[in-house]
Order: structure tokens, then C-alpha cells, then sequence
């Protein structure tokens, strides 16, 4: 499963002024090239309003100061990335996943969720695109950092330490759907979709 990260066209949030956070890209509301089509809004069966992506981003960090409620749960696994649903609400999820040097997500939205996600342990590194006179862009995400972005967010989470890293995500609405894209000349090509049932 893909839980991850990227370019949010738009921004939801002000800039943090905490040392150890970032928001999304804060891109303006012009869409950049080779930025994909926004996913669409989360169903009308949704019966109460998503979470804030500042809102997800305390649960993760909040979560992430109590590893006694999930350091327990941390398996790691050459195959792929390791991931387990901690807990699961009508407007959010939580996951906690486990990550060994040159795992990767590959750029992926969030099917129309609004999400955050924290560094528990470890470092990880991060990939999404700006504006267009920013392209790609790359930051380095050390353990106690938390990114938060909005419902058209795409982005590339990998490990490219040398150590294991274990993240917390949360995601609201949960997430229903996520698409794959690769990364080409002219930007981002959609190339595949996923659902639950394959998580």
C-alpha cells in the first residue's frame, strides 16, 4: 500500500512556525505543469466533514509522543513496506507503518483524503512538485518532523538512509482509493488506481 505525499494545489494551511513541521507545498492556485488532475471529492454518503490537515497533523504527533501505543505493533519486512491500520473513525484512519532502506512509495495521491503523516523513528526522504519555477522538489524528513497536505496532494515518500524508519499516518475521510503516477518528461502520467481491497 502506498501512504504517502505530494504537490497540493491548494494550500490548506499557513505556513508552520514550528521547528520540526511543514505543510504542503503551498503552491498557488494555478495548477503547475504536468500536475495531475485533482482526485475527486470524497462521496456524499460522508456524514460528517473531513479533518483539517493541521487537525490530522497533532494526531500523528500527538501518537507519535506515546510509542507505547504502537512501538509494539512495528514489524519490518524485506518484501515491501510494512503497514497496519491502527484505528479507524467514520471521518479519519490511522496508520502506522515500517520502512527498510530503498523502500518507496512512488508518487501517489490520496483518492480526495486529506492527510499527515510523522516520522516516529529514523529519516525519510520526500518528493513532490512546485510551481512551475520551483519543479522538483526534495526534502529530507527527519524523525519528529510532520507533513500535513490537502486533498489533491501527490507526492513520493522513500527510506534512502541506511536504517529502518517507522511512520505515523492519518487520513480523512479514510481513504477510499489512491492512483500511481510515474514521473516523465512533460510530469506526472497516471498509471494505475488501488482500493482497499487491496490493502
Amino acid at each position: 500500500m502506498s501512504l504517502s505525499i505530494s504537490p497540493d494545489t491548494r494550500p490548506a494551511l499557513g505556513p508552520d512556525t514550528g521547528p520540526n513541521t511543514c505543510s504542503g507545498t503551498g503552491a498557488s492556485s494555478t495548477r503547475p505543469a504536468g500536475t495531475p488532475e485533482p482526485p475527486p471529492t470524497p462521496s456524499a454518503g460522508d456524514t460528517r466533514s473531513p479533518l483539517t490537515p493541521s487537525t490530522l497533523r497533532t494526531v500523528v504527533r500527538e501518537l507519535a509522543e506515546r510509542p507505547e501505543e504502537w512501538i509494539h505493533h512495528v514489524r519490518l519486512s524485506t518484501e515491501e513496506r510494512w503497514y497496519r491500520r491502527l484505528a479507524a473513525d467514520e471521518d479519519h484512519e490511522v496508520w502506522l507503518i515500517s520502512w527498510l532502506p530503498g523502500q518507496s512509495t512512488g508518487f501517489h495521491d490520496h483518492g480526495g483524503s486529506r492527510g499527515a503523516f510523522t516520522v516516529a523513528l529514523g529519516e525519510l526522504e520526500e518528493l513532490s512538485l512546485g510551481g512551475p519555477d520551483q519543479g522538483l522538489l526534495i526534502r529530507r524528513i527527519p524523525a519528529g518532523t510532520a507533513r500535513a497536505f490537502g486533498p489533491e496532494y501527490v507526492h513520493d515518500v522513500r527510506n534512502t538512509a541506511v536504517g529502518p524508519a517507522v511512520t505515523l499516518h492519518a487520513y480523512s475521510p479514510p481513504l477510499s482509493s489512491m492512483a500511481h503516477y510515474d514521473l516523465r518528461a512533460g510530469g506526472l502520467v497516471r498509471t494505475s488506481e488501488e482500493g482497499p481491497e487491496q490493502w
